[in-house]
C-alpha cells in the first residue's frame, strides 16, 4: 500500500501543474506556460511516461504557437523530438505509431514559420529520428513528403524537390517537376527538369520511383502527353531506353546507349557524373581513369574522388544552409500537385 504513496504523490504535483498550465494560457502568461511545460517534460521523463509526455508536448506546441509564441512552440517540439529518441531508446523495439508522429511532426513544421531559427533543427532531427525508426537510410519517405509539401507551399521549391525526390512517391514527384519547369523553367529546357531528377533518384539506386517520375511528368506535362516512346526530345527517348538497358544488366548496351547520345548528354555537365554513378549500381562498370599524371593532379583526383563518395550523402542532405530562405516565384499549394 505504502509503495503507491509517492506515485500518488507524484500525480497531485502533476495535475496541480497542469491546471497552474491552463490559467497561465488562459491569462496570457505565455512565458509562465512554456516552463511549465518544460517542468512536465522533465517530470514525465524521469518516470519514463513517454506516450504522456508526447501527447502534453504536440498539443503545447501547437497551442504556443497558435498564440504567435513560435520560438517557445518549437522549443516544445525539440523536446518532444527528445522524447521520441529516448522512448525508442528504452523500448528497445519498434513502435507502431511511428507514421501518427510523421504526421504531428509535419504539421507542427508547416506552423513555423521560415524564419524561426529552430525550425531547421527539428527538421533535421525529425529526419534523422524517422531514418533510426524505419530502418531507412535517407530516412522515412513520408518524412521527406511532409517536409517537401511544407517547402512547396512556402514557395521553396528547390529545397521541397530535394525532399520530394527522396519521398519515393514518383507520381507526385513528376506533378511537381511539371510546376518547377511552369514556374521557373524555359521552355527549351523542358526535358532538363525531369532528365536530372530521374539520373538522381536512380543514383539513390531507387528504380521505381524514378521510373514513376518519368511516366508522371511526360504523361500529364502539358507540352509532351505522351505515355511511351517515341518523344520529341531525345534525352526523353534516352531515359525510356535505359529503364530497358537496366533490365538487362548488359554493361556493353549501356556504353552503347550513353554514346548514341552524347550530344544531347553534354547539354548538362552533371550527367555524366550521374551516369558514372549509374554504372557502377546497376551494371558494375568501375569509373574510368582520369587522365591527371603529376603528382599534383593526382592529388586534386584523390580530393575529388573522396567528394564524388560524398555524393550520397550531397543527395540526401536533410537540410541546405538555405533552408530558411523563401523563393521569390510565384505561390504554390500541394493540393495543385493531386
Amino acid at each position: 500500500m505504502s509503495a503507491n504513496v509517492p506515485d500518488r504523490s507524484g500525480q497531485r504535483g502533476v495535475s496541480r501543474v497542469l491546471l497552474k498550465l491552463e490559467n497561465s494560457i488562459e491569462a496570457g502568461n505565455y512565458y509562465e506556460a512554456h516552463q511549465m511545460y518544460r517542468t512536465l517534460y522533465f517530470r514525465y521523463n524521469g518516470q519514463r511516461k513517454y506516450n504522456e509526455c508526447l501527447e502534453l508536448l504536440w498539443n503545447g506546441a501547437l497551442r504556443l504557437i497558435s498564440k504567435q509564441q513560435e520560438t517557445s512552440g518549437a522549443d516544445l517540439a525539440l523536446l518532444l523530438m527528445d522524447t521520441l529518441e529516448k522512448r525508442s531508446s528504452a523500448d528497445g523495439e519498434a513502435n507502431n505509431d511511428g507514421e501518427l508522429w510523421i504526421e504531428r511532426l509535419g504539421t507542427i513544421i508547416g506552423n513555423l514559420s521560415p524564419t524561426t531559427v529552430e525550425r531547421e533543427t527539428l527538421i533535421n532531427r525529425a529526419i534523422q529520428w524517422s531514418c533510426d525508426m524505419s530502418g531507412n537510410t535517407f530516412g522515412h519517405p513520408k518524412m521527406h513528403k511532409a517536409v517537401a509539401q511544407v517547402f512547396w507551399t512556402e514557395t521553396n521549391y528547390e529545397l521541397s524537390r530535394h525532399h520530394f525526390l527522396l519521398s519515393r512517391n514518383g507520381n507526385l514527384c513528376g506533378r511537381m517537376l511539371i510546376k518547377m519547369h511552369q514556374n521557373k523553367g524555359n521552355d527549351s529546357e523542358i526535358d532538363l527538369f525531369i532528365v536530372q531528377a530521374v539520373l538522381q533518384q536512380l543514383c539513390l539506386k531507387d528504380r521505381k520511383a524514378a521510373e514513376d517520375t518519368f511516366k508522371s511528368y511526360t504523361a500529364n506535362h502539358p507540352s509532351i502527353r505522351r505515355k511511351e516512346a517515341p518523344f520529341e526530345q531525345p534525352l526523353l527517348n534516352f531515359i525510356h531506353f535505359l529503364f530497358r538497358v537496366i533490365d538487362t544488366g548488359r554493361p556493353h548496351v549501356f556504353e552503347a546507349l550513353r554514346d548514341l547520345y552524347k550530344p544531347s548528354l553534354k547539354r548538362d555537365p552533371s550527367f555524366e557524373k550521374y551516369l558514372v554513378k549509374i554504372g557502377v549500381h546497376f551494371f558494375g562498370i568501375a569509373p574510368r581513369p582520369t587522365l591527371n599524371t603529376s603528382m599534383f593532379g593526382d592529388l586534386l583526383s584523390r580530393i575529388f574522388q573522396d567528394f564524388d563518395d560524398d555524393d550520397d550523402e550531397s543527395y540526401t542532405s536533410h537540410i541546405r544552409p538555405n533552408a530558411n530562405s523563401r523563393s521569390v516565384s510565384g505561390g504554390g499549394s500541394t493540393a495543385d500537385l493531386d
